[in-house]
């Protein structure tokens, strides 16, 4: 009986000990194959595919054989060609519905990303930030190269939503009230809100501004998920002191969701007569820009101006005055979205998918005061 060529078998578990301990140089000018590995390792092709893709077919003896001899032949994997033959990218990707350099600006999203970033590191996975491409967030949806996704800024309702279920796309949705069969995470939003607006409303002051980041929609009647939540919250602590959203001396602005945003907003206060005694804004970032631009005119934080933030930033406690804010789990949140997700792509669903929601806490600090008789 002829005995059979060991680099032919499929699955080859064996090894050609002629070959196993003989060293083996480099391949310049041209690119190394798979052909090359098994040659040289004296198994099959098959053999070489498994040691990258599926390891457990294979014995650890062999696969460290395998991958060894690759290394000293200088083989790189081609990634497009192994996620097509695995099916997978090994990348989580978190959609924003702004560009990247909003996104990096402001350190609420670095908090999150660290808690995202910290199971990735445990699943020897990497993070993709999927912001719009060309202006279109759906295009880009359409467009990213990952396993699941944590969907950030949107309503369940939204389109980005539609096309990762048209692409079968595990996701997560962070702040938004998700339907029963898509998992979420959120924080106590009407929570925050109420607590923030009382603390205001408790150190006397009644001509207040509630700054919010934009909403895309500029009424607060169409405000929905975190928005509609958080005013929700401020309604509910003016109406205890009989004023409402609509009264005089209670002002809304929208503006963009950084220290920009904030110093624009304190001007328009400043043209206000008379002038707001606190400013209650959604963001920290957005309150850190009302500071400094009150700092800038003169305009003393808190004897002049209360200042009340939402989201308790590490930086928060840094600032001068310290930040009064509401404290949420943000690193938390992104670490349980990315948990989840990661039970996801494990085939560990629940029935009833998990719908998490986080506590938060009111932070006072130094830049609440009483208001001025």
């Amino acid at each position: 009986m002829t005995k059979p060529n060991i680099a032919a078998v499929d699955s080859s578990d064996h090894v050609d000990e002629s070959v196993r301990h003989k060293r083996r140089r480099p391949i310049h000018g041209r690119k190394v194959t798979i052909s090359d590995i098994a040659q040289h390792a004296g198994v099959s092709k098959t053999a070489v595919s498994f040691a990258f893709n599926k390891p457990g077919r294979l014995s650890a003896e062999t696969v460290r054989h395998i991958l060894e001899v690759a290394r000293e032949l200088g083989y790189t994997p081609n990634p497009v060609a192994r996620s097509l033959n695995t099916r997978r990218t090994h990348a989580l990707g978190v959609i924003v519905p702004q560009d990247i350099p909003n996104v990096l600006g402001n350190p609420f999203f670095a908090e999150l990303l660290r808690g995202i970033g910290e199971v990735c590191k445990a699943e020897a996975m990497s993070l993709v930030i999927v912001p719009p491409m060309r202006g279109s967030l759906v295009e880009a949806t359409y467009a990213a190269l990952v396993d699941g996704c944590i969907v950030t800024g949107l309503n369940a309702d939204d389109q980005v939503v539609q096309a990762l279920r048209m692409r079968r796309i595990p996701f997560v949705m962070l702040d938004a009230d998700a339907p029963d069969d898509v998992a979420s995470v959120q924080i106590e939003d009407y929570r925050g809100a109420y607590l923030a607006m009382k603390h205001v409303l408790d150190l006397g002051h009644r001509n207040i501004a509630i700054v919010s980041f934009q909403s895309f929609t500029g009424r607060i009647e169409d405000y929905t998920g975190t928005l509609q939540h958080r005013f929700a919250g401020y309604r509910a602590a003016l109406e205890e002191v009989g004023v409402s959203l609509r009264s005089p001396h209670i002002h809304v602005f929208e503006c963009s969701c950084d220290i920009t945003g904030g110093k624009r907003i304190f001007q328009l206060l400043m043209k206000l007569h008379p002038s707001p005694t606190a400013v209650v804004a959604l963001s920290d970032v957005i309150a850190f820009g009302v500071i400094e631009a009150a700092r800038d005119a003169g305009v003393r934080v808190p004897n002049e101006l209360t200042v009340v933030g939402f989201d308790d930033i590490e930086a928060s406690h840094l600032l001068r005055p310290a930040l009064t804010t509401v404290r949420q789990p943000t690193c938390e949140k992104g670490r349980r979205a990315a948990e989840l997700l990661i039970q996801m792509l494990r085939g560990e669903e629940r029935a009833t998918p998990h719908h998490i929601m986080l506590p938060v806490a009111l932070i006072v600090r130094e830049s609440s005061a009483r208001a001025a008789r």
